[in-house]
Order: C-alpha cells, then sequence, then structure tokens
C-alpha cells in the first residue's frame, strides 16, 4: 500500500504515486515527482521529513558548518532507530577555533562519521595563501568561494557518491532562502534536502535547549551566525535577520555553496589561472 498521502486538491497520476514510494527513489526526478514529493513533505515535521529521507534517499549524506540548525537535524537523526547519514564538514581553513571545538564535540557526543574536506591541495592556511595570495576573500572573491566551498563540495560528492544531501537552511533565514521548499533539486541533479525548511529561530533555539544540543561557544557571545573568522562580525543593536553579520556592509548573502556555482566553476577557473601568472 502507497504510504503517500494524496491531498484532495492534488490529483497525483499512479506512476507518480509509484515513482515516490520507492525505496530509494530512481534518480533523477521529474519536475511532477519532485513537485508531489514537496506536498508530500511540506506538512510533516522535521523528524518525519528526516526519516522519509533516510527511507527514500539514495546516497544521502548531511553536510554541515555545524550552524544551529544543521546540530537541530544531527540530533534528530542520532534518534532514530536506522544509521544515520555520514556528515561532510567543508573545512575552509578559516573557522572560528571554536567552531573546531565543536566539531570535536559532536563527534564525541554522537559518534558520527565526519568526511572532512579542505580546498584542493592545502591542508593550511599557509599553503592556501602560497596558491592564492593574501586575503583572497578580498581580492577575489569568487575564486574564494569555489576554492573554499565549491571545488571541496564537488570532490566530496564525486568520491562518496552524493546524491543527496540533508542541509541546514531554512525559509525564515529571508533572502535567497525565503521560498525555500523540502526538497530541491540543483543544476547538477544533486538533490538538497531541507527538512526544517518552515521553522522559526525560536522553534530551532528551543529545541537547542530543550534537547541540550552542543552549540558554538559564539552564538552565546553577541554572534548572531558563524562562519570564516574573517567575514564574520558581531552582531550590532539592531542588526535584522539571525544571519546579520556575515558579509558585512556586502550584498552577498550566500557563501557560494547554495547559490549556482557550479556553473561559474569554468569561469573561475579561468579567473584564477589569470591571478597566479
Amino acid at each position: 500500500m502507497s504510504s503517500f498521502v494524496q491531498p484532495l486538491d492534488v490529483p497525483v497520476p499512479q506512476e507518480t504515486l509509484t515513482a515516490i514510494d520507492a525505496r530509494p527513489l530512481d534518480l533523477p526526478l521529474s519536475q511532477e515527482t519532485l513537485a508531489a514529493i514537496n506536498v508530500h513533505l511540506a506538512p510533516l515535521a522535521p523528524q518525519q521529513i528526516i526519516e522519509w529521507a533516510v527511507a527514500h534517499l539514495p546516497g544521502l549524506y548531511q553536510t554541515t558548518a555545524f550552524g544551529l540548525t544543521g546540530l537541530v537535524a544531527i540530533d534528530m537523526l542520532s534518534k532514530l532507530s536506522s544509521p544515520p547519514p555520514p556528515l561532510i564538514f567543508l573545512d575552509t581553513l578559516y573557522h572560528f577555533a571554536e567552531t573546531y571545538e565543536l566539531v570535536a564535540e559532536v563527534k564525541k557526543r554522537y559518534g558520527r562519521d565526519v568526511h572532512v574536506y579542505k580546498p584542493g591541495g592545502c591542508e593550511d592556511v599557509a599553503a592556501f595563501e602560497a596558491k592564492y595570495g593574501d586575503k583572497p576573500w578580498e581580492n577575489s572573491e569568487s575564486v574564494y568561494d569555489w576554492a573554499v566551498k565549491v571545488e571541496p563540495a564537488e570532490r566530496a560528492y564525486k568520491e562518496l557518491n552524493v546524491r543527496a544531501v540533508i542541509t541546514g537552511r531554512r525559509a525564515s533565514q529571508g533572502s535567497d532562502r525565503a521560498n525555500l521548499q523540502p526538497l530541491e533539486v540543483d543544476t547538477t541533479g544533486l538533490l538538497k534536502l531541507n527538512p526544517l525548511f518552515a521553522w522559526s529561530f525560536n522553534d530551532v533555539d528551543a529545541y537547542i535547549k530543550e534537547n541540550n544540543v552542543p552549540h558554538n561557544a559564539l552564538l552565546d557571545q553577541g554572534y548572531k551566525s558563524v562562519g570564516d573568522w574573517h567575514s564574520t562580525e558581531k552582531s550590532k543593536a539592531g542588526d535584522g535577520g539571525e544571519r546579520a553579520g556575515r558579509w558585512a556592509g556586502k550584498e552577498k548573502t550566500e557563501c557560494g555553496l547554495h547559490e549556482d556555482y557550479f556553473k561559474m566553476k569554468e569561469l573561475v577557473r579561468i579567473l584564477h589561472s589569470v591571478a597566479v601568472k
């Protein structure tokens, strides 16, 4: 019997119902199947969305920078009867010390496998800046984003045969995330599951406190969101949005991993080849 609940006002063809119930899902998804899945997932609680994903999505991993929403997902996954998907952490080499301490704490508490990916050919800041120059985030922001996030992610997805990822994005974070759906497909065909897409910051904060979930110590020191140390500031009085303090003074709202930077890959490589000559 189908586990998919068909909304009365949205007729779904039988072949779509069959496709949705496949374990694992047959990829790539058609637009009709994706739309039907989102209709099914939208009213569910995050725990139910996560449970559905573990049962249905092939090649599933969780990508995380250990922000609050990602930590909630990690905790929820730990409570499932089935093994949780492995974690992928993109180490930009410019995280705060507190972030690295949190990674160690999460590994100890939850016993999760964490695949760490750094910029290609760079084990430390010295190697990275020898390759890309001093303060590359100022000199060529697109090259920097590609080098620390997009290329390592692409390499991770290829080496680990990743077909789908769990993200910590939420619609209430605003800007480019305002119209977020539970399940998305990017231009490469990668599935992105956003189980807490409908939660507010207060929902996340309450879960963290009620379940004693570890979190970044900087959040208790005036930071609203934590990224690289060079592009993260303490939030000021009157700053709007929970991601205030990230890329202050810039129009930028995403690091590149959730933008269509894969289409820019060749352009950025050309820019970099010119820059290092």
